[in-house]
């Protein structure tokens, strides 16, 4: 029974988990996509994905704090130069997993993980999606019970005697 276990130990050592860890991610933020297994690609998720939230506020400590993570300087100079300010309007879900199929030597599930806002064709065809317009059909408007009469509209025109005299 898997009670309590929040994460995959992906077969390894705790040492050698937050070393791969730290490696694919910083693989992804200098590439913005990298392939890897499935398995590797959630655990990045849950790895990489608070780290982003902290480059949202660009402050010596989160600075400190997400190299104690990367270990790398220029993955994390990437992150809050690159990327925070492309994130910094979206509440979560700063990536994505686009699954392959499975690896011919070991049969392992195979996948894409990338930053959701790095990712140009997908980009291009949002832009030309808002570009068209929707037509949709107007909602039934709230009828009254009762038909409300109106009077016909008489224009006041001097040169037309007619109305001059149904005015007297």
């Amino acid at each position: 029974m898997r009670h309590n276990k929040k994460f995959n130990h992906l077969g390894r050592k705790s040492a050698h988990r937050k070393a791969l860890l730290s490696n694919l991610a910083c693989s992804l933020f200098l590439h913005k996509r990298i392939s890897t297994t499935v398995a590797k690609a959630k655990a990045l998720k849950m790895y990489a994905e608070p780290l982003i939230t902290k480059a949202k506020d660009d402050s010596t400590n989160n600075r400190r704090v997400v190299f104690s993570y990367l270990k790398s300087k220029t993955a994390v100079s990437e992150l809050f130069r690159e990327i925070s300010p492309k994130i910094a309007d979206r509440p979560g879900g700063y990536t994505r997993i686009l699954k392959l199929g499975n690896r011919q030597g070991d049969d392992a599930e195979m996948c894409i993980i990338e930053l959701v806002d790095f990712n140009e064709n997908m980009l291009a065809a949002k832009e030309e999606k808002k570009v068209s317009s929707r037509r949709r059909r107007s909602s039934a408007k709230k009828k009254t019970d009762a038909p409300v009469a109106t009077k016909p509209v008489v224009e006041d025109s001097v040169d037309d005697p007619a109305i001059e005299e149904t005015k007297e």
